[in-house]
């Protein structure tokens, strides 16, 4: 073992070493304790130990399909429109599978130069298959040009983004 592996290797024991007595030190007693520089790992560090499951389950509701369009039928569904004129309604259909309970669905349209055109969102509650409809009006009109809809299912991205365009 060479002189620099084995400064390196002592440097980085002592280093630990201070780190596990600083540790051990009552908390009323932290107003003398400096905090440590970080340190790099060390090269044969063992893997850190599996993620506990979260005590909040995970989300059973999936998105299924984003659909963009301008007239939605009685049972919710909405034929897809890629070109929109400036006065239309844009409605932002989502069909979900799974079970919810108060889920957050966002809606978010955005335009071409990254500017959000619109924002919505619902409270999604179900225990299968839904289809929700989130409508969006511009009293003035929407400028022309190129659009996304994107979906979020609390706060996480969900189903594909949609293009479409106005003319």
């Amino acid at each position: 073992m060479s002189n620099s592996q084995h400064l390196t290797r002592t440097l980085i024991i002592g280093l630990a070493a201070s780190l596990a007595l600083a540790g051990c030190k009552k908390k009323d007693d932290t107003s003398e304790m400096a905090t440590p520089p970080a340190a790099e790992p060390a090269a044969t560090t063992t893997p850190p130990p599996a993620a506990e499951p979260s005590s909040a389950p995970a989300a059973a509701v999936t998105v299924s399909s984003v659909t963009v369009g301008n007239t939605a039928a009685a049972d919710k569904s909405v034929a897809p429109v890629a070109t929109l004129s400036s006065k239309d309604k844009i409605i932002v259909s989502v069909k979900t599978d799974g079970a919810a309970s108060g889920a957050n669905l966002g809606v978010k349209l955005t335009f071409q130069d990254g500017q959000v055109a619109g924002e919505q969102s619902a409270a999604l509650t179900t225990t299968g298959a839904e289809t929700t409809n989130v409508e969006f009006t511009n009293a003035n009109g929407w400028p022309a040009g190129k659009y996304t809809a994107q979906v979020t299912v609390d706060g996480q991205a969900a189903g594909m983004p949609q293009e479409f365009e106005v003319k």
